[in-house]
């Protein structure tokens, strides 16, 4: 296969994946899990700062979470962060850290979320499929400029599709993955 569209097809297959599983850890599955706050940005010193560069996050049990800031006047900041991130979880702080419990997930918001993994896996399989036209188009201008013979070109772009088909697999087990998560009570 031609080296350039190759790494151009790996890196962006890569990318794509691991954009999904960040989402992914955004999607609350009932359990606590630190990623859920990945996204979560602190105003410190007028600084938009993430979260995890200001606290200790720790699961003491499977529902609740524990924030110890590491400046203990930033609480009311990380507070405020965490209900401006509209998870759904009402922050509570003893004066040195501050704890999420996780509310229990019921049926109906189970399944909300396994259609929100559904949507979040299919927006990443078009990502994937737009890469194959990408890689597609690559190779049939190197053929029309005399790079690849038309038997090359063939098995590039069987070989473009193949690794289309791997991501995309890659994207179902991921998605299986959550919702499997999800659905554990």
């Amino acid at each position: 296969m031609s080296k350039d569209v190759q790494a151009f097809l790996d890196e962006k297959v890569a990318k794509s994946l691991a954009f999904l599983k960040e989402d992914l850890n955004t999607v609350r599955a009932g359990r606590a899990n630190p990623s859920l706050l990945d996204k979560v940005m602190v105003e410190y010193y007028g600084t938009p700062t993430p979260l995890k560069n200001l606290a200790n996050i720790s699961v003491p049990d499977p529902r609740t979470l524990m924030i110890a800031p590491f400046d203990s006047k930033s609480i009311p900041e990380v507070e405020k962060a965490i209900n401006l991130a509209n998870l759904g979880i009402n922050p509570s702080n003893d004066g040195k850290v501050v704890r999420l419990v996780i509310p229990q997930v019921t049926e109906e918001r189970r399944k909300e979320l396994t259609k929100l993994v559904k949507k979040m896996a299919e927006d990443a399989k078009v990502a994937i499929r737009n890469l194959r036209r990408d890689a597609n188009e690559e190779l049939k201008k190197q053929e029309k400029a005399g790079e690849l013979t038309e038997d090359d070109l063939k098995k590039e772009l069987d070989q473009v599709q193949k690794k289309i088909d791997k991501g995309i697999k890659d994207v179902d087990d991921i998605a299986v993955a959550k919702e499997k998560e999800i659905m554990e009570v």
